[in-house]
């Protein structure tokens, strides 16, 4: 460990000698002061409160991000182009050695500026949510500076699959479909019982039953929220549709419904109080809503209805946030020196920023295993085209896709911003999957290519 941490203090000695660490902390510094000054928020406290969150915590994580990936393809492949690590090499020191202490190194760095960013970042924000009214600080406390779990309807997924599977088998029995149609055929079916699962025509109304699970037993006495979003069939001259909610079942559970129509706006989120105690013994909340619109309203099964409760303190949830950007940055780190590990520095570098846009390309990828083709489809049938490269490539886009979905579908900063919870298992799964498995994966990789490379052959090259 001792030779370990001398590559690490190396590599701080590097960051300092071309003055990284200052400038990145400058940097961070003007972002988490300069930004709230810049953007301008829709005047409440809620919205204030999540710009700074959102575009602060982004541009810590974007500026920290590219900074890490390019350090970590210059520190090990400068080294070695400009022969200092022949002469490290030559000390009683193995090569995984030097690999891991460049990566504890840089990872030790992005440490204290994440620390210190996140800090900067709190103290504004409780700073700035002291100064509000007494009401507007009611409001942060109980919906954005807060940790809320959420539950949701009980997927029907596999009840969706089933109809599809019926629908398009009677389909194939009556007409004639060619068989590389078929899976657009499917597509087309699924999302027509989708919609039929999510529309709530005029006069008509729709009911989630929402089970709380665990949380039941403490949210005795707490007041909850009902996030909603919707989509319209038709336009509104206003720009907003009435809808009326009741939550609870009468004669069974405390009851309560809207006085009066609430008016909503589609194609966003709307969050609102409803009052304690409303769900039975078995911690089942019955949510109903009232279509009086002339139109029909959507409401997605992923997103439509949602019920959020208090679930712990916004420090410590803040806490959990930087540690899953951190697993991002150890990420990233691994894979610029992977790179560096048999590349020259402008190579591993670009090698590097190509495979992170893959990477942010998921859903480009998906939309193309999905259709089970890449050629561009017929935009008048709407149907997918076809080409030999679909053989491998599809195959290939599937295996990737697995990989990605390990590590994409954590956002702290989302999660953040809108007052959700980060949990000590979503934070553990995170480390897991992105650090050990898919970081670790470019670890063993990396540290086998420097292991074979041939140092003498770069010094040649000078």
């Amino acid at each position: 460990m001792q030779r370990i941490f001398a590559i690490a203090g190396l590599t701080w000695k590097a960051a300092f000698r071309f003055k990284l660490f200052l400038v990145l902390a400058t940097l961070l510094l003007l972002a988490v002061v300069g930004l709230p000054l810049l953007i301008k928020d829709d005047g409440t406290a809620r919205g204030f409160t999540q710009i700074i969150l959102t575009y602060t915590l982004s541009v810590i994580t974007g500026l920290l991000g590219l900074s890490t990936l390019w350090l970590a393809c210059g520190t090990l492949a400068r080294d070695i182009e400009e022969c200092q690590m022949q002469v490290v090499a030559t000390k009683p020191i193995a090569r995984w050695q030097i690999w891991i202490g460049k990566w504890i190194g840089l990872m030790s760095l992005n440490a204290v500026l994440l620390v210190l960013a996140g800090g900067f970042v709190f103290g504004l924000l409780q700073w700035r949510a002291g100064k509000l009214p007494a009401a507007e600080q009611k409001i942060l406390r109980e919906e954005i500076l807060v940790a809320r779990g959420s539950a949701k309807e009980a997927s029907n997924a596999e009840a969706i699959e089933q109809d599809t599977e019926r629908f398009l088998q009677n389909r194939l029995k009556t007409m004639t479909v060619d068989k590389v149609d078929v899976p657009e055929v499917r597509k087309q079916i699924r999302e027509m019982v989708k919609a039929d699962a999510q529309l709530v025509p005029p006069s008509y109304q729709r009911t989630w039953q929402i089970d709380l699970g665990f949380a039941k037993n403490y949210l005795k006495g707490k007041t909850l929220q009902l996030r909603v979003k919707f989509n319209a069939a038709q336009k509104s001259p206003s720009g907003t549709f009435q809808t009326l909610w009741q939550v609870g079942v009468p004669d069974k559970t405390k009851f309560w419904r809207t006085e009066y129509p609430l008016s909503l706006a589609p194609d966003t989120f709307h969050e609102f109080q409803i009052p304690p105690d409303l769900f039975d013994e078995n911690g089942k909340l019955t949510v109903m809503f009232v279509n009086p619109n002339p139109t029909a309203l959507l409401f997605s099964l992923d997103e439509g209805v949602e019920v959020l409760y208090p679930e712990g303190g916004f420090g410590l949830n803040f806490a959990r946030g930087l540690g899953i950007i951190f697993c991002w940055l150890a990420l990233l780190a691994a894979l610029g020196l992977m790179a560096a590990s048999f590349l020259s520095f402008p190579v591993a570098a670009f090698f590097s920023l190509a495979l992170l846009i893959v990477g942010l390309s998921s859903s480009t990828l998906a939309e193309s295993v999905e259709s089970g083709s890449v050629a561009a489809g017929n935009e008048e049938t709407g149907v997918a085209g076809h080409s030999g490269a679909d053989l491998i490539l599809i195959p290939a886009f599937k295996g990737l896709l697995t990989i990605l979905r390990l590590v994409e579908n954590f956002s702290p900063v989302e999660a953040l911003s809108s007052g959700r919870s980060i949990t000590w298992s979503e934070l553990g799964l995170a480390f897991s999957q992105i650090v050990l498995l898919i970081g670790g994966m470019f670890a063993v990789a990396g540290i086998i290519f420097f292991n074979r490379r041939e140092l003498a052959t770069a010094q040649g090259t000078q």
